[in-house]
């Protein structure tokens, strides 16, 4: 079975989660924004061997942690969507503008494509391109276990914003439409920030989802 969990990074509470198999203890670490010596510190404790680094997309509070990481563990990071590029390339230049420390520009081993799949021991996952809060946004769905990790796609109650650069709200519902709700109302998501929840239940609650 797989598991996951989720350590809060820098100033905007962002949800660092590690999924991980509670037999073997391999793992990956999904959108390290920040915050590093924590993240090593609670993998270490746990005694999880980290895989590789997964990105959802490419802002500050997501992938700024992610390069030095990277160095520390000699592993890869992948992901997200190459639309994400100037995103990741950008994040020293907005730490200065969110007074947030120690973090990196970083350019991914791997960028990801709707249709890809990315594994860690016998744990598989769907990779979707789901454009609207960033460009290169992808989300990672474990079919066998009905979950879905969405970033900053969706949330409990909202969807991501759509204000920054490269944000585009049409897009970010199609996205949702087309690509998170065809899942299945019965799965399961961690998002980038707060409480997860299930896509049945924001199809029919979310008041930003009705009429899609």
């Amino acid at each position: 079975m797989l598991q996951a969990g989720i350590i809060p990074v820098t100033p905007f509470e962002q949800n660092c989660t590690i999924l991980f198999d509670p037999d073997t203890k391999e793992g990956v670490v999904v959108d390290p924004g920040g915050d590093v010596d924590v993240i090593l510190q609670t993998v270490r404790e746990n005694g999880i061997k980290l895989k590789a680094i997964w990105l959802t997309h490419g802002h500050i509070d997501h992938a700024g942690g992610a390069d030095e990481l990277r160095e520390t563990l000699a592993i890869e990071v992948i992901g997200p969507h190459e639309d994400d590029r100037s995103l990741l390339q950008d994040i020293e230049a907005k730490s200065k503008m969110f007074n947030i420390e120690g973090v990196r520009n970083v350019a991914p081993d791997r960028f990801l494509k709707d249709g890809d799949k990315v594994s860690f021991g016998e744990h598989e996952f769907e990779v979707f391109h789901c454009p609207g809060h960033a460009p290169g946004h992808v989300i990672y769905f474990n079919r066998t276990q009905k979950f879905a990790h969405v970033g900053d796609v969706l949330f409990h109650g909202s969807i991501g914003r759509t204000d920054l650069p490269g944000g585009n709200h049409q897009q970010l519902l199609e996205s949702i439409r087309d690509k998170v709700f065809p899942l299945g109302d019965d799965v399961g998501f961690i998002c980038g920030h707060g409480p997860g929840g299930q896509i049945g239940e924001e199809r029919r609650t979310n008041p930003f989802l009705r009429g899609l």
